[in-house]
């Protein structure tokens, strides 16, 4: 007979008991679909806020008093040096002019009226343009600056203290009425330095203020003219001890505000007038173009002594 082999018994696997839907599963039972487990991934790198840009420290300072316009050369740390954003800063003052304004009052800041022209910055500008283009944007300004100083319809009143030396010494002899402290020193060094003596119409100004014979001697010899002297050249129209200064601007201020304004300003236009007609030529609107021309000759030379032996 045959026998059918006998099949084991699978064993039985009980079954999760089913709860109507209404009802919450228990918690010892698994989930019947499994949250995945999310992967860490790279952290992003924190957004840095951006800085802004750091804003230009101005180089002149202005304050307006009624009729007056009081404008300060502020770069003490320097001996307030004339660079081309100085320059710059005081066109924007001077050349459009204020018509209720009748006395301007320049002014340098710390112990010195100006040191004179940024020489890093001129020397700069060379090894980007050897040509002079730099110096030649450099000097048109500074001319306009001092003429518009001259020939402003108010009265242009220069506070000296301390050294006043190249640009500083053009600066305030471009202005009607100057007052120096007795510590004053006036200098223009340039020969000295390898320069012309060509920054904003000094040259013509000089010659006509205080004569050929004094101005040649000076310059030649590049040598220091004190207070007590620049008042006796009338580089100065006065010399008082520097605490007096202030006190010596306000005594010129108030006549001057009290003018009428018309008569004032015909005024300063006849005097300017007349002493232009002394000159029969104002070469000085050469000045940007000698400077350049100097300076760029020197660049070159200097270039040519570093190039070794064979080049």
């Amino acid at each position: 007979m045959n026998v059918s082999p006998q099949m084991p018994e699978v064993p039985r696997i009980p079954q999760a008991p089913q709860y109507p839907p209404h009802a919450a599963q228990p918690s010892y039972l698994p989930h019947p679909y499994p949250e995945p487990v999310p992967v860490p991934g790279p952290v992003p790198e924190p957004v840095a806020a951006p800085v802004p840009a750091p804003v230009a420290a101005r180089a002149v300072r202005t304050e307006r008093q009624g009729p007056v316009l009081r404008i300060e050369l502020d770069s003490p740390a320097t001996g307030n040096a004339v660079t081309s954003a100085m320059l710059d800063e005081l066109l924007v003052v001077l050349a459009v002019p204020d018509p209720g304004v009748r006395v301007i009052v320049l002014s340098g800041a710390g112990r010195d009226f100006c040191l004179g022209g940024d020489r890093d910055e001129l020397f700069g500008s060379l090894d980007e343009d050897p040509t002079g283009g730099g110096i030649r944007s450099y000097g048109d300004r500074a001319r306009r600056v001092c003429d518009a100083l001259t020939n402003s319809s108010a009265v242009t009143v220069a506070r000296v203290q301390g050294r006043a030396t190249g640009a500083g010494f053009a600066l305030a002899l471009a202005c009607d009425l100057r007052v120096g402290a007795d510590n004053t020193v006036f200098r223009l060094p340039e020969l000295a330095l390898g320069l012309p003596v060509a920054w904003g119409g000094l040259l013509p100004r000089l010659l006509h203020e205080v004569g050929a014979a004094r101005v040649r001697e000076i310059i030649l010899t590049s040598r220091p003219v004190g207070a007590v002297e620049a008042g006796e050249l009338a580089i100065l129209q006065r010399v008082v001890p520097e605490r007096e200064l202030d006190a010596a601007v306000e005594e010129w201020i108030r006549p001057v505000t009290r003018r009428p304004e018309a008569a004032l300003r015909v005024t300063k236009t006849l005097i300017a007038s007349h002493a232009a007609a002394t000159r029969l030529a104002d070469a000085s609107v050469l000045d940007s173009e000698l400077m350049a021309s100097v300076l760029a000759a020197a660049h070159y030379t200097r270039g040519l002594a570093a190039q070794p032996p064979g080049h």
